[in-house]
């Protein structure tokens, strides 16, 4: 039997169950891989916001990394909610040690409601001390602005942005331009080398919660099979626009994105 492929999600705990961890690992059930994941903070929270959160001890984060890649083994890893300077500082070191890759990371500073998901003392230790092992980084505007002060509002603003997150040292970056005006949400990959864009339709929903993440683990999953870079943005790409088909709504705000949307006409099944 070849051996199940698998990918560690390093990140935070959504207890609504629609971003973070709980929807890194339904993304990679559903991208066919095996899941793990080393827990960085627990955050309180639901469709409504986060109203706190909690993180856990720097070496307990460092530790569950250590346990599953010297065993189990990674196929490729994604970093989410990193939540402050002395966990990002951990994560680096152990993920370099032990020559953890490709390494996605997915820069979360706030939540789909704008909630704080990082320290004050977290974005230079992001830029300074993650972002150069990444293979891949795949920001939001804001994340955008954060990391470079790069403003982008047009086509042409993600180049220059691409451009000053590639200085930052990752070997690619994806600019996502969801939230840019238009028909089409665009996104733009680059390597310092090669441009490649991504078009999408948009589709008429509210309830997005945990897109994000969803697209950097499904990415991360096709990386752990085997896929090169390209092919993997693209197959990310491809399940995020069927989990956004797919969402609906949860609780009183916003509902999260599909996770099971290759699934969810199966036949029902009575109880015996």
């Amino acid at each position: 039997m070849d051996a199940v492929p698998t990918a560690l999600t390093i990140a935070g705990s959504d207890s609504g169950g629609g971003a973070g961890v709980q929807a890194d690992l339904k993304t990679f059930l559903a991208c066919r891989v095996h899941g793990m994941s080393a827990i960085t903070a627990v955050t309180v929270q639901n469709s409504l916001g986060v109203s706190g959160f909690y993180e856990l001890p720097p070496e307990a984060v460092a530790e569950q990394i250590e346990s599953v890649a010297t065993d189990i083994g990674v196929g490729a890893a994604k970093t989410g909610m990193l939540a402050s300077a002395a966990i990002m500082a951990a994560v680096a070191e152990t993920v370099q040690r032990l020559g953890i890759a490709p390494f996605v990371v997915d820069p979360v500073a706030a939540s789909q409601h704008g909630d704080p998901l990082l320290r004050p003392d977290a974005v230079e230790a992001l830029r300074d001390v993650v972002l150069p092992l990444a293979t891949l980084v795949t920001p939001n505007l804001g994340e955008i602005a954060l990391l470079t002060g790069v403003e982008v509002r047009t086509r042409a603003d993600m180049d220059e942005a691409a451009a000053a997150l590639l200085a930052l040292g990752p070997k690619a970056v994806l600019v996502k331009g969801g939230h840019l005006a238009g028909d089409d949400a665009v996104d733009l990959l680059h390597d310092g080398e090669t441009a490649i864009e991504f078009r999408a339709p948009r589709h008429d929903t509210a309830h997005t919660h945990g897109s994000g993440d969803t697209l950097a683990s499904a990415t991360t999953a096709a990386l752990a099979r085997g896929a090169t870079l390209a092919a993997a943005v693209a197959e990310g790409k491809a399940f995020i626009r069927g989990a956004v088909a797919g969402s609906f709504p949860l609780g009183s705000g916003l509902g999260p994105v599909g996770h099971f949307w290759r699934v969810r006409d199966w036949p029902q099944r009575t109880t015996p």
